[in-house]
C-alpha cells in the first residue's frame, strides 16, 4: 500500500515532558505555551446556556436568527461597519474549525486552483488547513515588524491562489497588518482575502479593525469568543463578508453538519450583547502582558550581571521584550541564543512553560534559522501564579 498523509505531531504536544518536570516543583507548572483563557466566562452567559432549552432540536447551521442578529450588531459597534445577518454572516463552530475546513470548500468551488496563503510566521492552522485540503501552503513573507508583505506574492502563486489569509492582530508577534492594502491585492487578483481576526478586542495600538471596513467584496472576516468572552471552550464563532461566497460556504457546511449547539448560541448572544466584561478582560490582559516582559528583563538582567547566561536569556536584559500592538503574547526574540533552551530552563527553572518560536515559523532553512530566535509567552495565567514564577526565576542558583 502507497504511504499516504501521516499526520505530525500536534506541536503543543512536544511540551508535555517539560510539563511533566515543572510539575515538580512546588505549586507545579505554570503554562503560558497556549493561548487558553484561564478566566471565567460573564455569569449570564453561563446561565444563558444552562436555559436555553435549545437541547432536543437540531440547531440552524447557518446560526440562529438572534446569533446572527447579535453577532452583526457587535460589528456594527465596534467596528462602525454593517454586514446583513440574513445575507452576509454565518455561524461557526469556533474559527479553529473554520480556518481548516476553508480550503476544502474553496477547492470545490475553484479546482482549477491549488494554494493557500498564509503568513509566513502565523499560526499553524493556516498551513495545517491547505495539506488537510491537499493543497500547497506558500508563506507569505512578513516585514521586521512581523506585518505580511503582499508585495511579495509571486504572480505565479497568486494565479494559483484559493485564498491569502491574513492575522491581526497576529499570532504570534501582535503585528497589525493593513488591511486595506491585502483587500486591495486580493481584489485586483482575483483571490478571496480571509482575515482572522479573533484577537481584535485586545488591539493596544488604536482602536479594533477589520477588513470589512474595506468593503466585503472577496473578504471574509472571522470572529470568535474562544479569546473575547473566555469561551473556548463552547467553540463559537462567526464569519462574515462577500454575500455569494458566504451562500456558498453556509449550503457546504449545512451538508458537512456543521452546527453550533444550541445551547452554544444562546450563550453566545449574550457574550455578543456585553461589552463590560470585554473590558475587564483587556485590562487583565495587559497587566499580565506587562508582567511577563518584567519576567523575562529581570531574570535575563540578574544573570548578564553574574557573568552567567544557563538559560540563553541574555537579550532580554538591556531592554524588556516589546509589548505586542495587539494581542496577549509576548514575542520574544533570543538573537544569537537557542529558543529550545530558553524553552527548557524556564520550564526547569520557573515552571514556566512557553513555546518554541518554531511552532509558528515556515519549514525551510529560512524558517528554521528564524524559529531558533524566538519564543512565544501566553498571558493566560492569573497574576498571583505569574508572580510566583518570577520569583522562582529570581532565586536563580548561579553557583
Amino acid at each position: 500500500m502507497t504511504a499516504g498523509f501521516v499526520p505530525p505531531v500536534y506541536p503543543y504536544e512536544r511540551l508535555n515532558s517539560l510539563r511533566a518536570e515543572a510539575a515538580k516543583l512546588p505549586g507545579g507548572a505554570i503554562d503560558c505555551s497556549v493561548g487558553t483563557p484561564c478566566d471565567p466566562p460573564p455569569p449570564q452567559v453561563v446561565e444563558a446556556l444552562a436555559a436555553s432549552g435549545t437541547e432536543r432540536g437540531y440547531p440552524a447551521s447557518i446560526g440562529s436568527p438572534a446569533f446572527r442578529e447579535a453577532a452583526a450588531a457587535w460589528v456594527q459597534r465596534r467596528f462602525g461597519v454593517g454586514v446583513d445577518p440574513d445575507t452576509e454572516l454565518a455561524a461557526c463552530i469556533g474559527t479553529k474549525e473554520f480556518v481548516a475546513s476553508l480550503p476544502r470548500y474553496l477547492k470545490l468551488r475553484l479546482p482549477d486552483r491549488d494554494t493557500v496563503l498564509y503568513p509566513s510566521v502565523s499560526y499553524p492552522s493556516y498551513a495545517m488547513g491547505a495539506t488537510l485540503a491537499g493543497c500547497r501552503a506558500v508563506p507569505v513573507a512578513v516585514d521586521d515588524k512581523f506585518r505580511i508583505d503582499v508585495d511579495s506574492i509571486d504572480g505565479r502563486d497568486a494565479r494559483r491562489a484559493l485564498c491569502l489569509w491574513v492575522n491581526t492582530p497576529g499570532n504570534p508577534a501582535g503585528a497589525l497588518d493593513d488591511l486595506g492594502a491585502a483587500a486591495a491585492w486580493g481584489r485586483d487578483n482575483g483571490v478571496l482575502v480571509a482575515s482572522d481576526e479573533c484577537y481584535a478586542e485586545f488591539t493596544w495600538d488604536g482602536p479594533p479593525r477589520t477588513i470589512l471596513e474595506h468593503d466585503t467584496e472577496g473578504v471574509l472576516a472571522v470572529h470568535s469568543l474562544s479569546k473575547r468572552s473566555n469561551m473556548a471552550g463552547v467553540r463559537a464563532g462567526f464569519y462574515a463578508g462577500d454575500a455569494e461566497l458566504v451562500r456558498y460556504l453556509r449550503e457546504c457546511r449545512k451538508h458537512a453538519g456543521c452546527m453550533v449547539p444550541g445551547p452554544v448560541q444562546a450563550a453566545a448572544v449574550a457574550a455578543w450583547v456585553d461589552q463590560d466584561h470585554v473590558d475587564v478582560q483587556r485590562a487583565r490582559y495587559r497587566e499580565r502582558l506587562e508582567e511577563l516582559s518584567g519576567i523575562l528583563h529581570v531574570t535575563a538582567s540578574r544573570l548578564a550581571a553574574s557573568g552567567s547566561d544557563p538559560v540563553a536569556l541574555h537579550s532580554f536584559a538591556a531592554v524588556p521584550p516589546e509589548l505586542p500592538e495587539g494581542g496577549f503574547y509576548i514575542w520574544a526574540e533570543v538573537p544569537g541564543g537557542d529558543a529550545w533552551v530558553c524553552v527548557e530552563a524556564l520550564a526547569r527553572v520557573g515552571g514556566l512553560i512557553v513555546s518554541p518560536g518554531e511552532f509558528y515559523c515556515e519549514s525551510g532553512e529560512a524558517g528554521a534559522r528564524r524559529a531558533r530566535r524566538w519564543i512565544r509567552v501566553a498571558a493566560v495565567q492569573p497574576m498571583h501564579r505569574l508572580r510566583q514564577a518570577r520569583a522562582r526565576l529570581e532565586h536563580i542558583d548561579l553557583d
